[in-house]
């Protein structure tokens, strides 16, 4: 696990898709994978509940971070357990964090499922990027394989 505490807040844009696809996901409709995670709040102790790109990798599942460091991140982290939701579908999860030398592969499938949309979040890092380059911007990207 890294110490690295990159974040990008997200633009006002970036919010209103947000919304727009938490609001779908959580009637149903899945937009290429997304669900709804829902963690304890740190602080609060209340639900706190955003938008993720559930990644299915060779029979494993991932949440990736592309913001970096961001506020579901740390609650998942205190909370240890969250929740991943399509419509009335919900399950409950723990995880592990991979470390930094276990991220290329993800983030590399990652990126090619959805660049379109988390592109901005990578500064030019796609899927084509060599294992060198992914493993540097690593520690920027916290991964959790779900078990």
């Amino acid at each position: 696990m890294t110490t690295v505490t990159r974040y990008v807040k997200p633009a006002k844009a970036t919010s209103a898709f947000n919304e727009g696809v938490l609001k779908l996901t959580k009637l149903g409709v899945s937009f290429l994978g997304s669900r709804v995670l829902t963690i304890r709040g740190r602080k609060s102790g209340e639900p706190r509940s955003v938008p993720v790109n559930l990644l299915e990798l060779d029979g494993e599942r991932y949440l990736v971070a592309p913001r970096g460091v961001t506020q579901w991140v740390r609650n998942l982290r205190v909370a240890g357990e969250g929740q991943l939701s399509v419509g009335r579908r919900t399950e409950t999860f723990t995880y592990t964090e991979l470390t930094d030398d276990e991220k290329p592969e993800i983030l590399r499938a990652y990126l090619k499922r959805w660049k379109f949309e988390v592109g901005v979040f990578f500064d030019g890092v796609d899927a084509k990027a060599s294992d060198e380059k992914l493993l540097e911007i690593a520690p920027g990207y916290p991964i959790f394989k779900l078990t």
